[in-house]
């Protein structure tokens, strides 16, 4: 068989000869994207697994399956953030696997160290700014700090996952008073109070509020990919970006991923469904179905994402990532990062 046969091709070899991968499996997912149905249905139609679905917002999903406890339906949980994918191993939620595909395919900074969660596509979180008013952008997240952008810089509160991932990153690269420094120093450049969602940012940009934002590719991407509200063409051709850090630690990347839960019913079909988003038709459609980066090394991305240009990531383990965020929410109370 040629190597590069995908994990989803030996599936629907094996389930043409036999039945027994049918069944069922039932999915905890927040992540809220349309274009994921075509990954569910690719895998039913695959494997014969039909999928169930409850999907909300990740905390509310794992404190249910912490509530149902051995009784809990749930085989998979699907989320969006590190922080999150540790939040529920440290509620128990979840549990280790045995998979050789995930291994082998999976790069091992996106897997939890005990095989509990494992990371299927990324988003890298990199500078905006306008091109009219912004001569000389940030070229890292330490910039961000400088006096020269003051009044310039609008970003999320400090409550969203993706402050404090981003925080945690700086901790881990730079040291807990060096970050502590930089959060302070990027509060007094705030342009308006932290608010709204990674697009919001980007449309304060448009909007002129502020010169430079901070969001996640796939949030720019999907506006080159089709129209999104207050990102028109003509705004976006304003709008320039700068994948931060390249001659040091490189770009922050956020993760998408999911783990078997702690009770799973179906493991054996939880598993199987693990290992078909690893898969490269799985991964491909995560970067055309969704203008996420995939997590598996080599696979192609989508003319969206492609736009954005090649850059060097950072490769930073998750699990550390995960394990500073304690520090970066005091970080954030302390310099009053609202």
């Amino acid at each position: 068989m040629n190597t590069k046969t995908s994990i989803l091709a030996l599936m629907v070899a094996a389930t043409a000869t036999t039945a027994a991968a049918e069944g069922e499996l039932n999915l905890y997912s927040s992540r809220h994207y349309d274009t994921d149905e075509r990954l569910y249905s690719d895998f039913t139609e695959a494997t014969g697994i039909t999928i169930n679905r409850i999907e909300g917002k990740a905390d509310e999903l794992i404190e249910r399956m912490k509530a149902e406890g051995a009784n809990s339906p749930a085989d998979i949980l699907l989320t969006v953030d590190t922080s999150r994918l540790e939040r529920a191993k440290d509620a128990g939620v979840l549990q280790s696997i045995e998979s050789d595909v995930l291994e082998a395919r999976v790069p091992a900074y996106m897997q939890d160290e005990d095989n509990q969660w494992f990371g299927f596509s990324q988003r890298a979180r990199i500078i905006f700014f306008d091109k009219t008013d912004v001569t000389n952008p940030p070229k890292s997240y330490v910039d961000l700090a400088d006096p020269a952008y003051a009044g310039k810089v609008c970003h999320r509160s400090s409550s969203n996952v993706y402050s404090q991932t981003l925080l945690a990153s700086v901790i881990a690269n730079h040291g807990e008073e060096a970050a502590k420094g930089w959060a302070k120093g990027v509060v007094d450049n705030f342009a308006r109070d932290p608010q709204g969602g990674d697009t919001d940012q980007l449309r304060g940009l448009v909007s002129g509020e502020c010169d430079i934002s901070i969001s996640n590719t796939y949030y720019f991407a999907r506006a080159i990919r089709k129209d999104v509200d207050g990102l028109p063409a003509d705004a976006r051709a304003n709008i320039g970006w700068v994948f931060p850090a390249q001659n040091a630690e490189g770009a922050h990347m956020n993760l998408s991923g999911g783990g078997v839960a702690a009770n799973a019913p179906n493991k054996d079909n939880a598993i199987k469904f693990m290992e078909y988003l690893a898969s490269d038709q799985a991964q491909q459609y995560f970067s055309a179905g969704n203008d996420e980066y995939p997590a598996v090394p080599g696979v192609g991305i989508s003319p969206s994402v492609a736009t954005l240009g090649m850059f060097k990531p950072d490769d930073l383990d998750a699990t550390t990532i995960a394990n500073n965020v304690p520090a970066a929410q005091k970080i954030f109370n302390e310099v009053g990062w609202k």
